[in-house]
């Protein structure tokens, strides 16, 4: 019997912005692994066993997708938003490169609508010219490195959009995000908090970064900050596409 993997995202939060790709694989999985939120959006039935598991524990995830992918099953790894953008698609790999073992595994990535798009939609068009995605969580690379991309993503003048901005266990790190933008673009760059977007408690706020305060922002959030040119038409805000 040959098993597969399949690397999903299960988007923003809203049933509807789950693809029909990523609906018809969870139908023919034997087996669901991820994150214990992400595997909860995943209706139990007959036949299917799910497998929640904390959330620093990716690397043994993907181990556990490959073992039973190699004694036949039919898995299918779940994330948030898009599998490939701060999530399980780069994990599975890197398992497969420790685990050579099991090179031979069908392995596939289906995209999903990422929460930094989804909260864009919502706001208008803020990343509609050249944009970067930061991740501010420390739990995987040093804050040193967070700051110096931080830094040159503002001098590059990119459309910028923040996952993890602030936790229980890090708060002090979004006040210092926001004195090194305040430093780097000055005070009136538009900073656009997208919170539970696409749920229904999705709530939308756009300041100057001199009106930010670290309080806006928690783990349900994006953060998009524009480029020079980004401004408001209306209730609003979009980046336009040339260059000035």
């Amino acid at each position: 019997m040959t098993g597969w993997i399949v690397i999903v995202g299960l988007g923003p939060g809203r049933e509807d912005l789950v693809t029909p790709e990523v609906t018809a694989a969870l139908a023919l999985a034997t087996d669901v692994i991820g994150y214990i939120p992400y595997v909860a959006r995943v209706a139990p039935r007959d036949g299917l066993t799910l497998h929640p598991s904390d959330n620093r524990v990716e690397l043994d995830r993907a181990a556990h997708a490959l073992q039973l992918a190699s004694q036949g099953a039919r898995v299918v790894v779940v994330s948030s938003g898009d599998p490939g953008v701060f999530a399980m698609a780069s994990a599975v790999f890197e398992g497969l490169e420790q685990h050579p073992e099991h090179e031979g595994v069908d392995i596939r990535v289906l995209p999903g609508i990422t929460a930094m798009l989804a909260a864009a939609a919502a706001a208008g068009a803020p990343l509609g010219h050249d944009f970067c995605a930061i991740n501010l969580s420390d739990n995987l690379k040093p804050w040193a490195i967070v700051e110096h991309r931080l830094r040159m993503a503002a001098r590059a003048d990119f459309a910028m959009a923040f996952y993890n901005p602030r936790s229980k266990s890090r708060p002090h790190q979004f006040a210092a995000t926001l004195d090194i933008l305040r430093e780097e673009c000055g005070p009136d760059r538009l900073i656009t908090f997208a919170r539970a977007v696409s749920t229904p408690e999705q709530a939308l706020r756009t300041v100057t970064l001199g009106e930010a305060t670290p309080e806006m922002a928690d783990m349900r959030t994006v953060v998009l900050v524009g480029n020079s040119a980004t401004r408001r038409v209306g209730r609003y805000v979009y980046t336009p596409r040339s260059a000035e």
